[in-house]
Parts: C-alpha cells; structure tokens; sequence
C-alpha cells in the first residue's frame, strides 16, 4: 500500500498540469486576441521608437 501513497502526488500534479496546459491553450485567440496584439505592437513600436531616438541623439552629440 506504501507504493499508492508515494505515486498519488505525481500523479495529481500532473493531472492538475495537463489541465493547466489545457486551459492555456484554449485561451489563446479569441475575441480579445487583436486587442492583445494591438497592445503588443504598440509596445513594441514605442520601444523601437525610443532606441531610434536614443541613437539619433548619440550621433548628433
């Protein structure tokens, strides 16, 4: 009965992981993926705006 007790816990992380991926996965996309992406690529758009006008700065000085 030792061998019950000591494989329960891995066996109930993996089932409450597999879960977990699930969900992940199934929420990718949906209706606020574009809203999302739209919100990455601002981001990313102010970060590149931003080392453009550092190098700039440096090469005028």
């Amino acid at each position: 009965m030792d061998y019950v007790s000591a494989l329960l816990p891995p066996v109930v992380m993996a089932v409450f992981f597999i879960g977990l991926v699930r969900v992940i996965v199934k929420t990718q996309g949906g209706a606020a993926k574009a809203k999302e992406d739209a919100a990455v690529d601002a981001a990313f758009e102010r970060a590149e705006s931003a080392r453009r006008t550092a190098v700039s700065k440096a090469d005028g000085v």
